[in-house]
């Protein structure tokens, strides 16, 4: 269904004129060479500190964000080259859902206005059938008719984000890539929003990029699960694994399995600046495990079990000692 390959999107901190005479210009790598596949059907979770280009990746996927290189290719075709009538098909197939549902509804528009304006703008059936299929899309997000006169200013977080979703929705999409979908709702709302997703997805069979940094969410509904760290895929694994099976030093940090050098916590907005010159592991600098190799060659996803991939020079050779750990 998708296939991304080797994406990148840098960001460049640049300094004042007379800051450039002592220092470079920082770059923000904030897709650094992610590749990953989504099958039809699957739902791949990414998972990941604030900052660690959860969001910047969705974006680029997405097309709404301009790569700098790189492959996203959507049953079989570059996304990145699509223009016209192809660029408009891919949009109406492949939707988002934001984690902000407020930046995304107009205020002034009302419900009923907010989810025919999709089907509007790619001139999908006429005034009736256009208003059965809002009738129909409300149904499947459980809000009642009566919701659709209302504004945006009127709904709860939990509703905004139901609109959200049936706009998604209503165009039939064959995958979404969902942005924090459930993040700032109250726990029993969160649950509610995942439990429709999923329920959604079973029915019309949907791919779902699911993106969080809530490891319960990403582990309970995901199928596979990708770990960002700044910018870069460190590990993937089955969804059912990923708890007591993941290896690398980052992700055993997340789960509480493993310890980090350095500060005690980990400080948002710090680690995501990168000299462009900079080599070796991204986690070089926080690993209790780290050799000589880590700080000079930036190790590759590679196979360690059938469906699990891991970057980590040493992963191999704190594999079992881990695997004990993990039993006690």
């Amino acid at each position: 269904m998708l296939k991304v390959r080797d994406l990148h999107k840098n960001f460049v901190v640049g300094h004042g004129a007379l800051g450039r005479f002592q220092h470079p210009d920082h770059v923000i790598k904030a897709v650094d060479g992610v590749s990953f596949d989504v099958a039809a059907g699957e739902i791949l979770g990414i998972v990941g500190e604030s900052g660690s280009g959860k969001t910047t990746l969705a974006r680029t996927i997405l097309r709404l964000s301009r790569a700098d290189s790189g492959s996203v290719r959507y049953r079989g075709v570059e996304v990145l080259d699509m223009q016209g009538k192809e660029l408009k098909q891919f949009r109406r197939e492949v939707q988002p859902i934001f984690q902000d549902a407020d930046s995304t509804l107009d205020p002034h528009q009302s419900v009923s206005s907010i989810l025919q304006e999709p089907l509007l703008i790619h001139g999908v059936g006429d005034e009736e059938q256009r208003r059965w299929a809002v009738s129909a899309v409300m149904r499947n997000v459980n809000l009642a008719p009566s919701f659709l006169n209302r504004h945006p200013s009127e709904l709860s977080g939990g509703q905004r984000q139901r609109v959200a979703m049936g706009r998604a929705l209503l165009l039939e999409p064959r995958l979404i890539v969902a942005d924090e979908p459930t993040s700032g709702l109250d726990p029993l709302v969160a649950a509610q929003i995942l439990s429709l997703l999923l329920g959604l997805k079973r029915e019309r069979g949907l791919s779902i990029v699911l993106i969080t940094h809530d490891l319960d969410t990403v582990a309970y509904a995901s199928d596979r699960v990708g770990v960002m760290y700044r910018g870069r895929v460190v590990e993937t694994i089955g969804g059912a694994e990923f708890r007591h099976g993941a290896l690398h030093p980052y992700t055993r940090l997340l789960l509480g399995l493993d310890e980090m050098l350095g500060q005690p916590v980990l400080q948002e907005g710090v680690h995501e600046h990168v000299h462009v010159f900079e080599q070796g592991c991204a986690y070089v600098n926080s690993c209790p495990h780290h050799v000589h190799e880590c700080h000079h060659d930036s190790p590759a996803l590679r196979e360690v079990s059938p469906g699990h991939f891991v970057a980590c020079h040493v992963v191999g050779q704190r594999r079992e000692l881990w695997r004990v750990g993990m039993k006690r």
